[in-house]
C-alpha cells in the first residue's frame, strides 16, 4: 500500500493556506470576558442559568454534495489555577480537516446515545481522555461545516489527573491555550477570501506558546466566537 502524500497546509483544499491570506481586521473593539466570568464556578453557573444571546457563526458555506453528518466535538476546560483549553492538531492524512487545529471529536455513531455520548467516545478514542474526568456542563448550538458536518459543541470541564494517549492516525499532537486568550477578542483576526466564485470569510486565533504558533481558524475558531459571545452576554 502506498504512503499517502504529507500535506504541508493546514487546508486540504488545494493551494490555499489560510496563513497566507491577509488579515481584514481584528476585533480588538469588543470586551474580553473578564476573569471572575472565566472562573470555574462562574462557568458553572453560566450554563446553569438562562441567558439571552446569538451565536454570531453558524455555518460555512459548502465545497462538498456529500449528505450532511451529525457530529459533535468535546470543548473540554481544563481545571487549572488559569483555566485551559484542551485542543489537538489532525494528521495531515485525514480526508476532511487534515492538519488543522481541532477540538476532540467526530461523526455520531448508531450506538451513540446523544451527541455527548459521542464527544465522549470521539475524545478517548482521539486523545484517550477517559469519560469519568470530564464534567458535562452543556453544549453550544450547531455549527455547519463546509465539509457537511452538523457539529454540536459539548462543553465540559477536565479534572485534573486526567492522562492523555494520542491516537497517532488521527492526531499529531495535543496542547492547551489558556481560555483567557480566546475569549478576548484582540486575538480574535478577521480574514476572507474568494473559492469557486464564492466569498469566504473566517476567524483566526494564532495563539504562540512561546516555541509554536498554533493556527487556529475554521470550524474550531467558529465555535470559540459563539462560546465568547454566550460567556459575554448579559
Amino acid at each position: 500500500m502506498s504512503t499517502p502524500p504529507i500535506i504541508n497546509s493546514l487546508s486540504s483544499l488545494p493551494g490555499f493556506d489560510p496563513r497566507t491570506i491577509p488579515v481584514i481586521g481584528i476585533d480588538s473593539h469588543l470586551p474580553a470576558v473578564t476573569p471572575a466570568d472565566l472562573s470555574l464556578p462562574a462557568l458553572r453557573a453560566r450554563f446553569r442559568r438562562s441567558v439571552s444571546w446569538e451565536p454570531e457563526l453558524l455555518a460555512e458555506p459548502p465545497f462538498t454534495d456529500r449528505l450532511p453528518a451529525a457530529a459533535s466535538v468535546l470543548v473540554a476546560i481544563v481545571e487549572r489555577d488559569e483555566p485551559m483549553v484542551l485542543l489537538t492538531q489532525r494528521t495531515a492524512q485525514l480526508s476532511t480537516h487534515s492538519g488543522q487545529i481541532a477540538f476532540p471529536g467526530g461523526r455520531q455513531d448508531p450506538q451513540d446515545a446523544d451527541l455527548t455520548a459521542t464527544a465522549l467516545r470521539e475524545a478517548h478514542e482521539e486523545i484517550g481522555l477517559l469519560p469519568t474526568f470530564v464534567d458535562i456542563l452543556g453544549s453550544l448550538p450547531v455549527y455547519h461545516t463546509g465539509s457537511a458536518f452538523i457539529v454540536t459543541p459539548v462543553v465540559g470541564l477536565l479534572r485534573e489527573g486526567f492522562a492523555l494517549q494520542r491516537n497517532p492516525h488521527e492526531v499529531d499532537d495535543i496542547f492547551e491555550v489558556p481560555l483567557a486568550f480566546l475569549m478576548n477578542p484582540a486575538n480574535h483576526r478577521r480574514h476572507a477570501f474568494e473559492w469557486s466564485g464564492v466569498r469566504r470569510q473566517w476567524l483566526s486565533m494564532p495563539y504562540h506558546d512561546g516555541i509554536t504558533e498554533r493556527f487556529i481558524w475554521g470550524a474550531t475558531a467558529g465555535m470559540l466566537r459563539n462560546f465568547y459571545r454566550f460567556l459575554a452576554a448579559r
